[in-house]
């Protein structure tokens, strides 16, 4: 981290302006997290901003604990690079989703370990890519700015560009931090090759077939008893030997087997006694004549679930029939591990321990993918390996490609078997919500005392506890939130002053705060409003290149849905001739009454200065045979869409909300002074009743809008 720092009360020229007096003025801050942006950190004298009354706005106060907005990102991968997740699994770098736990590092002293983190926030981009690959094959594809953990420090893909500061950089004398992936992603599927092998390993290791003949009581004919059986403590191995057996034609009964003791834990049992189900199931673990690579693959799978371990950092799987450790051992041949038998023990039962540490266990978990979670586990274990993770070469591939972000709480995550830094900041913001240019998203001020001042201000004999709105003029949760965590504290100053007040973002990291809101909400009113404006996610990544996927804000409605809030969103702006028609409003609407929102609000397009002239440039790029349509809808220094086109808009949008379920309005059909579902609507303080809670005075909601939690 680098401090530029500013003496108070002095003059900088190089302020932006309006900052150049600011007494106030802590500190100017860069970090690599956040390239490009710089955050001017200052003492604000007041929290609570009282809007002008000629404001079209619909509520009185507000607080902005920024100024300026940081929802952007600099740092991306390979959307199909593989995230460990905390189970011991990986997933698709497009299939993590915000609130998910994967495995990120902490520092113990000395020594780095890997740890739980959640995923707090999701990005997409598209930038120009360069593929990293290291000397055991793993390789990594990312932008850039992307930074990875050498044993030198965390250090970008490559240098800064030209005329910028310098900053560390991957070379090929670098060896990257972690495990990897010992050669290229390979997706694994379920071949029948595969659940066979896995079946013969699972029944051959801990399951039970009987066939024997028996006298019929009081008779001298006998029959033949057909019993199969598997027990396991584990329901992921049990289901899914169940769900093999159901494609191979086997119907099984599930039965407990043994109850819980204080040192045991309970047994399930699957079983048939059904004489054709058992030749069925002989069939399958048969053992084959030649084995195929995803067969033993399979049997792998299975032998690990059944008689397998891995604890302490020693992964062994144990048996005492010489054909189970032949095959395990050609098994673990053919797909290249080294391994040791250990002597055998007294019982006869032999060990046979995968050598190569950290990297082959985690490339034997890819390869085999068992079914029990609990042998899978790495949290805790020390971030050191004696895989060849050397960087061997960087390919500039010449070419954008999409790329997806993501932000944890320890600030990294696992990618390809290398520690991955997290993804913060890109250089612009969406283009379409620019107040000053370039400015708003690369200067962010931050009111780092806003929660205690606020409190004080909140104190005061004077304060009629009118609604406070939050979001209205930038972000509280935009990306600067996760480090300077100021939302909770201006959460719990209005909560304990009795104040009413809404949230209007389009930030995921609102999940965070969302048990706070839930407890706030039992003393005031809260109401939480998500912003959404582009639902194709190619558009979304040219309009909005910084901001969440419409899908992650989905997630996060969602989220706020079932913690118990009626939460409104906010479908604007539409655009005319991109997303005004009426499949694109429809799949909105669709999509956000899945989420379980009650409320839309939706709106045209607004052109105010300074995006004007930005946005006409991108359309011009991108659609430039719209640039007359819009020069007629917006001509000269006109801001909004004509009132024809707004009436135009609404005949089309009211219908779909109907049919959808969904109450909604347009944005411009509620004057000054009206409630506005999901904003903290203005009021007349003496309209407005005062109850005692447990936290102190709480205004009641008003009896034109219930209460939306």
């Amino acid at each position: 981290m680098r401090w530029q720092g500013q003496e108070l009360g002095v003059a900088d020229a190089s302020a932006l302006p309006g900052l150049e007096h600011l007494n106030g003025l802590v500190q100017s801050v860069t970090t690599p997290e956040f390239a490009g942006v710089t955050f001017h950190e200052v003492l604000c004298k007041t929290a609570l901003n009282h809007v002008p009354g000629a404001s079209a706005m619909p509520f009185d106060w507000t607080v902005n604990p920024y100024r300026g907005c940081s929802h952007a990102c600099v740092y991306c991968l390979h959307p199909d690079t593989m995230i460990l997740m905390a189970d011991g699994r990986s997933r698709k770098l497009r299939e993590v989703s915000v609130g998910d736990v994967v495995v990120g590092t902490t520092r113990e002293g000395a020594h780095r370990r890997y740890s739980p983190a959640t995923v707090s926030a999701k990005w997409s981009t598209r930038k120009r890519a360069h593929r990293v690959t290291l000397a055991d094959g793993t390789q990594l594809v990312a932008s850039g700015d992307h930074r990875f953990l050498t044993e030198r420090g965390w250090k970008y893909v490559r240098p800064a560009p030209s005329g910028s500061p310098q900053r560390p950089f991957l070379t090929t004398n670098n060896k990257l931090l972690g495990f990897g992936m010992g050669g290229a992603v390979v997706e694994r599927v379920e071949t029948d090759d595969f659940r066979r092998g896995y079946l013969c390993g699972m029944i051959r290791g801990d399951g039970m077939m009987l066939k024997r003949e028996y006298r019929r009581t009081g008779s001298e004919h006998t029959y033949v008893a057909h019993r199969f059986r598997l027990a396991l403590a584990d329901n992921e191995a049990l289901d899914r030997s169940r769900r093999y057996l159901a494609l191979a034609g086997v119907e099984t009964t599930t039965r407990s087997f043994a109850p819980a003791t204080p040192t045991r834990r309970a047994m399930e049992a699957i079983f048939t006694s059904r004489a054709a189900d058992f030749a069925t199931v002989g069939s399958v673990v048969a053992w084959p004549d030649v084995a195929s690579d995803e067969w033993l693959r399979g049997f792998l799978s299975g032998i690990f679930d059944a008689e397998g371990s891995c604890s302490r950092g020693i992964l062994r799987i144990s048996d005492k029939d010489p054909r189970i450790l032949a095959m395990i051992d050609a098994a673990l041949r053919t797909h290249s591990f080294d391994f040791v038998a250990e002597p055998a023990r007294a019982n006869g039962v032999v060990a046979i321990r995968l050598r190569g540490g950290l990297g082959a266990r985690r490339r034997f978990f890819e390869l085999t993918q068992p079914s029990i979670t609990r042998k899978l586990g790495l949290l805790g274990a020390a971030v050191k390996s004696d895989a060849p993770l050397r960087v061997v070469s960087i390919e500039d591939l010449e070419e954008p490609i999409d790329l997806i972000d993501i932000t944890t709480s320890t600030g990294d995550f696992i990618a390809n078997g290398v520690v991955s830094h997290n993804c913060f900041a890109r250089g612009t913001h969406e283009y379409l919500e620019l107040d000053a240019g370039r400015d708003f998203d690369t200067q962010v001020v931050v009111k780092i005392n806003v929660a205690e001042v606020l409190e004080k201000e909140l104190r005061r004999g004077s304060w009629a506890h009118e609604p406070v709105m939050l979001g209205t003029n930038t972000d509280p949760y935009q990306r600067a939130e996760g480090r300077y965590k100021l939302m909770p504290g201006i959460v719990g100053a209005l909560t304990e002053s009795g104040t009413p007040f809404s949230i209007l973002t389009k930030g995921t990291l609102l999940r965070r705060d969302l048990p706070l809101l839930r407890d706030a909400a039992q003393s005031v009113r809260v109401s939480i409003a998500m912003s959404i404006a582009v639902f194709d996610d190619a558009l979304q990544h040219l309009i909005e290149p910084g901001t969440p996927t419409a899908a992650a804000r989905l997630d996060t409605v969602r989220a706020a849905t079932e913690a118990g809030f009626r939460v409104t969103v906010f479908l604007m702006p539409i655009l005319p001739h991109l997303t005004d028609s009426i499949a694109a409003i429809d799949d909105a609407l669709t999509r956000i009454k899945a989420a379980g929102a009650t409320r839309v609000v939706y709106g045209a397009l607004h052109l105010r200065p300074g995006a004007k002239q930005w946005f006409m440039e991108w359309l011009g790029q991108q659609h430039p045979e719209l640039v007359s349509s819009y020069l007629g809808l917006y001509p000269g220094a006109s801001t909004t869409a004509p009132k024809a086109y707004r009436a135009w808009l609404a005949k089309r949008v009211r219908p779909l909300l109907r049919v959808h379920g969904l109450d909604g309005h347009a944005e411009d059909d509620h004057p000054r002074g009206t409630p506005v579902a999901g904003l903290a609507a203005r009021a007349d303080a003496r309209a407005v009743g005062i109850v005692t809670t447990s936290r102190g005075r709480a205004a009641t909601a008003m009896a034109s809008e219930p209460r939306l939690f």
